[in-house]
């Protein structure tokens, strides 16, 4: 019962660590956009602002909860459920770092190491489309229901692109399991050395995938008003809201663990043997280094919203269709010819 109990905490401690930064992550969007605009950005709820996104959820829970008479009730609820639900399913495949020791007991820091995380992890994404169109067919609402058919045709076809560029990676390394990928890059060089092409598909699929800037369409403010949210208010628009910057979070930390190294850092098993730190230091210190890593992209999704203007909807799907899809094609036939030439199939 001990490890189970372990596994226990620590799916609460993930879950918590996911959403603080998730909450915070919006105080960071708002002070980014205002380093970035010569503004001052949220400075009164509490020292420097940190008690902003408390105020802010105590905002959201406070606001009247309406449902338009004429939607679909149970599904109106249903939709940004199944977008925070999703966005939560993401995470339990992730590797954090390497293992601890407790007592007798030694723990890896990943929820659960599937042998086809990767098949998971699309699974779940693939999911989440159904939150967003769920809401927005239910609201019953013209802008609403554009939104949504926006984001379904938008993730779907970025879905191909993202999908053949993981192909390449598993062609790569050889497994489906993000701990093994991981553990890969720690003997050599990360990913990003032998499937550049491949990073930069999935890095702009990833902001397809959740909907940031400038692939925001489904809530493009100046033809949807708000998308597939208009007709959502309080905890329910809440809900939408945290779902992105959590897709965000786990975006970051998935880009980290496939092209990046994951939890490993330079000379860590140098410095493990040089200055003798213990399994239990080495981990945290591979902790630290993997948030910094994820933060590095939050930070970079941000920059990329405060800079770059949206797409028009047929550049969106022009680029998805007609660039990142051959390029995916392209970029699997030369890692196949790469890696024949190179011994490593026959």
């Amino acid at each position: 019962m001990q490890p189970l109990l372990i596994k226990a905490i620590l799916v609460v401690i993930i879950f918590v660590i996911t959403l603080l930064v998730a909450l915070y992550a919006t105080f960071a969007e708002r002070k980014v956009s205002a380093i970035m605009q010569d503004r001052i950005g949220p400075n009164r709820a509490g020292p420097f602002g940190l008690l902003q996104p408390l105020a802010d959820g105590v905002k959201m829970f406070m606001k009247e909860e309406l449902i338009p008479s004429l939607s679909n009730k149970w599904l109106f609820i249903i939709g940004p459920c199944i977008a925070l639900l999703t966005s939560f399913m993401t995470g339990v495949v992730i590797p954090w770092g390497g293992s601890i020791t407790i007592g007798e007991t030694t723990f890896d820091l990943q929820i659960t190491d599937l042998n086809i995380g990767i098949l998971y992890l699309f699974g779940v994404v693939s999911m989440g489309v159904y939150g967003i169109m769920i809401g927005g067919w239910a609201s019953n609402n013209k802008f609403s229901l554009i939104g949504a058919i926006r984001a379904s045709s938008q993730m779907i076809s970025y879905e191909i692109a993202m999908g053949l560029a993981i192909i390449a990676l598993v062609m790569t390394t050889g497994t489906l399991s993000l701990k093994d990928i991981v553990m890969q890059q720690d003997a050599g060089f990360a990913n990003i050395v032998y499937q550049p092409v491949g990073f930069l598909i999935f890095l702009i699929c990833a902001f397809a995938e959740t909907n940031r800037a400038p692939f925001d369409m489904p809530e493009c403010e100046t033809e949807l008003i708000g998308g597939y949210h208009t007709e959502y208010s309080s905890l329910k628009l809440g809900f939408y809201l945290f779902a992105e910057y959590i897709n965000m979070f786990v975006s970051s930390a998935v880009i980290a663990c496939f092209y990046f190294g994951g939890y490993n850092f330079p000379f860590q098993t140098e410095l493990q043997n040089w200055l003798g730190f213990s399994n239990n230091v080495l981990s945290i210190l591979q902790v630290l280094a993997m948030f910094g890593k994820v933060l590095f992209f939050i930070f970079f999704f941000m920059w990329v919203r405060w800079t770059i203007p949206r797409f028009r909807y047929d550049q969106l799907m022009t680029l998805g269709w007609k660039i990142l899809l051959p390029l995916a094609l392209i970029n699997i036939f030369i890692t196949g010819i790469v890696m024949y030439f190179s011994g490593s199939i026959n």
